[in-house]
């Protein structure tokens, strides 16, 4: 057995096709065949169900759990070495939500890609609860999100808060009100966030213990979609205040003081327990960390 065969297979997984998978790996499908061939004459089992379209057998599926944990034992081995230089390198996966991500990660990115050239970094859009599942099955290195839940298998820090406010079109009848009380929300056409998402969670749960029944008109996966739809007066919406801005500073929309609404929330950054740091991740770590909050939250 050799780590060639080992991502052959894991590559057949995902195409379903010799094919495919000899396209990716720049084999051959005579040389496709040979490999998972040599590894199911090894193990004496059948690996793959050849008819189409291509599937795993029952023992295929146990093998790949076990050849995708050998590949990733490999790849943490080359990075322990690769550490050995003392020179932070290598490749860090970010799980984080669309508004943070626009928000403070250029700050931060273009600060550390300036610092340490040799780590590059990749990042990935999600919900918080996405985040912390990705984070705590490997998928992704590390999270920046709220930090509303305890985890017990990961561990967290603080980098700085938010709070989430009332928003509308400088058109909506609400705009010339600089604040209102609560009771205003029963019965407003408002543009939500999904349910996964943190802000919904947070929203559902205010209004929920307040007795308060708005009219949902819209719901929608990131901020970024709820501050367009806002814009064009189909709605108003309950979003996180750094998410906004731009656009209260260029007046497309109108934020507005619900008491009720006005507490802070931890934006935080969240890896797994007692995972190995690499030197890469054990640097963007330590810079996050000591970075002040004025840094995350400051005007652009």
């Amino acid at each position: 057995m050799n780590l060639n065969q080992l991502e052959t297979l894991i590559t057949i997984s995902k195409t379903m096709s010799f094919r495919k998978a000899g396209e990716l790996l720049n084999l051959t499908q005579p040389a496709v065949s040979a490999q998972i061939k040599s590894l199911e004459d090894e193990f004496k089992t059948v690996l793959i169900d050849r008819n189409q379209p291509v599937t795993l057998t029952d023992s295929g599926r146990i093998f790949l759990e076990h050849a995708e944990s050998i590949l990733q034992t490999v790849e943490d081995l080359k990075q322990r070495l690769a550490d050995l230089n003392q020179t932070p390198q290598g490749h860090i996966h970010l799980g984080t939500t669309t508004s943070i991500a626009i928000q403070i990660l250029p700050r931060v990115l273009s600060y550390f890609q300036n610092q340490f050239p040799l780590i590059k970094t990749t990042i990935h859009s999600m919900t918080t609860s996405q985040i912390m599942l990705n984070v705590e099955n490997g998928s992704i290195d590390i999270g920046i999100t709220y930090l509303f839940d305890k985890h017990p298998a990961l561990e967290s820090s603080v980098l700085y808060y938010d709070t989430f406010e009332l928003v509308v079109a400088p058109e909506h009848p609400l705009s010339k009100y600089g604040h209102i009380p609560i009771e205003k929300l029963h019965d407003l056409p408002l543009i939500m966030l999904s349910p996964e998402t943190a802000g919904r969670r947070f929203v559902d749960q205010i209004l929920r213990q307040l007795f308060i029944t708005p009219q949902v008109v819209m719901e929608l996966s990131s901020s970024e979609e709820v501050k367009r739809m806002v814009e064009l007066n189909l709605g108003a919406a309950i979003i996180s205040k750094l998410s906004i801005q731009n656009e209260l500073r260029l007046g497309s929309l109108k934020m507005i003081k619900v008491n009720e609404l006005a507490i802070s929330h931890p934006v935080g950054v969240v890896y797994k327990s007692g995972r190995y740091l690499s030197s890469a991740l054990h640097q963007f770590l330590q810079d996050l960390k000591g970075m002040q909050e004025i840094q995350f939250i400051g005007s652009e």
